[in-house]
């Protein structure tokens, strides 16, 4: 599948990346303009980066770490909530912002489209500071949030982790997160990083924005010349695999009725990973991971499934439970 690419490597997955509080407003049908519109609403953990690494563990990885930032406001929840999902959280406590929001507006139709309103907080403010080379000890993939590339300081710090895991002869994976930040970022930019990189997994939008290309085929065979191996998530399509310029190979979805769509694609990349890890192929791993997207459209919030909460009784304590979200301000 190329070189750079190898699928069996033993090892930690690391996970560097986001962690949030996400505020999961599920409604039915539009929203109605300066009135009420009834929804049910939950806050769950969430974050493109913990998402991925949860759902990593879910699918069997047995040494998942994850590297993040969090605010004083809700660190202990957040550590326990990664605990119970199998993940050993390594998270870098800001001394001066909040646990970033996310408040997901999910219409509660048939497609149960999502629509982000996202306030990074604490979760991009990683820094080169926060990294040690010490972190890739016992790991045998390095596997990057696409927000890291979306500020300066965490952007340095994507830089130097993928420094570090180069000299290692580590591979290096990223998704690159968001169709409308990475227009913000600018493709030629974000492209310039990726060269770097072992494997790239795009959404269909993502691949498109980043080639100019309005075929997802065309996209990852283009991506492929950049990035040894390229999977393209194309939610109810399946994804694309490609490798080192070839022709790509459709994996095809695994049927799924959607109540949240939010994460599908993170619980992709996590089973993909985990099943590369594991030894499996990439066109085998990007069957388990169209399996993992399916099972996250059935849920409501991005992170897999687990018997009760975590640390037992809902947090009491100021600092354990998860943050209030704020009030929208009014509308001019």
């Amino acid at each position: 599948m190329g070189a750079g690419v190898n699928p069996g490597r033993a090892g930690a997955l690391l996970v560097v990346g986001d962690v949030v509080t996400d505020v999961v407003a599920r409604h039915r049908g539009p929203l109605a303009a300066g009135t009420d519109t009834a929804a049910v609403i939950r806050t769950l953990p969430g974050g493109a980066g913990a998402n991925v690494a949860c759902w990593a563990a879910r699918s069997g990885c047995p040494d998942v770490r994850l590297l993040g930032r969090v605010g004083a406001d809700s660190a202990v929840w957040h550590e326990r909530e990664l605990l119970a999902a199998g993940v050993r959280p390594l998270l870098v406590t800001d001394p001066q912002a909040a646990t970033g929001t996310v408040v997901c507006l999910v219409d509660a139709g048939a497609a149960a489209e999502r629509t982000f309103l996202t306030d990074s907080g604490a979760s991009l403010r990683l820094e080169p500071a926060d990294w040690s080379d010490a972190l890739l000890d016992g790991v045998g993939r390095l596997h990057l949030s696409g927000y890291l590339l979306f500020t300066e300081s965490s952007r340095a710090l994507a830089r130097t982790a993928l420094v570090a895991a180069r000299a290692r002869g580590v591979p290096v994976s990223m998704d690159p997160a968001s169709a409308g930040f990475l227009a913000r970022l600018g493709v030629e930019r974000f492209l310039a990083f990726a060269r770097g990189l072992d494997a790239l997994l795009p959404s269909r939008d993502e691949a498109c924005l980043l080639t100019g290309l309005p075929e997802p085929a065309d996209a990852a065979a283009r991506l492929s010349e950049i990035v040894p191996l390229v999977v393209i998530k194309a939610g109810a399509e399946g994804a694309l695999v490609a490798g080192a310029g070839g022709a790509p190979v459709r994996v095809p979805a695994v049927p799924a009725t959607p109540r949240d769509t939010t994460g599908a694609g993170d619980a992709f990349t996590g089973a993909f990973l985990a099943a590369l890890l594991a030894g499996m192929a990439p066109e085998e791993a990007a069957a388990r991971g169209c399996r993992a997207g399916a099972e996250a459209v059935g849920l409501v919030g991005a992170r897999p499934p687990r018997p009760e909460p975590a640390g037992g009784p809902p947090p009491s304590g100021p600092a354990d439970r998860p943050p209030r979200p704020s009030q929208p301000e009014p509308a001019d």
